[in-house]
């Protein structure tokens, strides 16, 4: 079996190596940045099975990396654990529960590392079945949708256009009337 590739992107190289020192031997390749900029750079070069986020990184922050990463729809597939020693800043940012990433308070352990890995790899399984149906629906319900609203569009247009014609034949008329009585 192949390794998995672990992307860790925490500016403390003792979690770096402590995360790498924890996994073990022989079935993870840990890639490591030390910033956020450099975590984003090796996200599209590394393809990594699996992303580990520091929240408070120097240039460009976990919260900017996580925003990148759920705008993709490449990357939000790739499972993703983000880690802080600050909770509530994180969940200032993104509510709990955390549906399709998991969390890593830090400092942590082995067994807690090993459990982050296996619910953040559970979550993205769920996350691709969602996604896997839903676009199953949206096939099917999409052309009807689109119809539906367009035709929605054009009678709501017609109704306005039918209500400014009324007006417009009222104006006419008392134009007229107005016209008659001047010429008497």
């Amino acid at each position: 079996m192949a390794n998995h590739k672990i992307l860790v992107i925490d500016d403390s190289m003792v979690i770096r190596r402590t995360v790498k020192d924890m996994l073990p031997p022989g079935k993870f390749d840990v890639v490591e940045a030390k910033d956020g900029l450099q975590g984003m750079e090796l996200i599209h070069s590394s393809d990594p099975d699996l992303i580990m986020l520091d929240f408070f990184l120097p240039k460009m922050s976990g919260w900017e990396v996580y925003q990148n990463i759920q705008k993709d729809p490449n990357l939000k597939a790739i499972p993703l654990l983000l880690m802080s020693g600050r909770k509530d800043e994180v969940t200032d940012k993104i509510s709990e529960p955390f549906e399709f990433f998991s969390f890593l308070e830090k400092p942590f352990d082995q067994k807690q590392l090993i459990q982050g890995i296996r619910d953040s790899m559970e979550k993205s399984k769920k996350l691709a079945h969602l996604t896997s149906r839903n676009k199953t629906t949206l096939n099917k319900v999409s052309v009807d949708s689109v119809n539906n609203a367009q035709i929605e569009q054009l009678q709501s247009k017609v109704t306005h256009l039918e209500s400014e014609v009324g007006q417009l034949k009222k104006q006419v008329n008392q134009l007229i009337s107005f016209i008659k009585k001047k010429l008497q």
